[in-house]
């Protein structure tokens, strides 16, 4: 039997404990709405509720933002990574399989790291 704590989708989180359960400031999580990429449900008091999938989105963001990608290209990759599990997962619901190169959940390296030093033989 499924319940709503089980549900990733259901709006469980008030604005505060969400922004401190990914250790982000509740502006930043505004960012996000007026950026398109979560629209937070309202509580009957008109105070925002997040779901535990908005702030896994939200998390990702901001790891993008810690390697150097601006606001709307982080929105807009987390925006396709999202898009690209959600149809990997419905390929599985009907039957189809995915090889180990399109398992969406294997996470890919998104920068390359620049400050390591690498040195050539001469």
């Amino acid at each position: 039997m499924s319940t709503t704590f089980d549900d990733a989708d259901f709006p469980a989180y008030t604005m505060g404990r969400a922004a401190e359960m990914i250790g982000v400031t509740p502006a930043f999580l505004r960012s996000l709405g007026a950026a398109g990429l979560i629209e937070p449900e309202r509580s009957h008091g008109g105070h925002r509720r997040y779901s535990r999938h908005q702030l896994q989105l939200a998390q990702r963001v901001r790891q993008l933002l810690d390697e150097g990608y601006l606001l709307t290209a982080a929105c807009r990759i987390v925006t396709l990574e999202d898009r690209l599990a959600a149809a990997h997962r419905r390929i599985i619901e009907l039957g189809g399989t995915l090889t180990p190169d399109d398992d969406a959940d294997i996470p890919t390296q998104t920068h390359p790291d620049i400050a390591k030093t690498q040195y050539y033989s001469a």
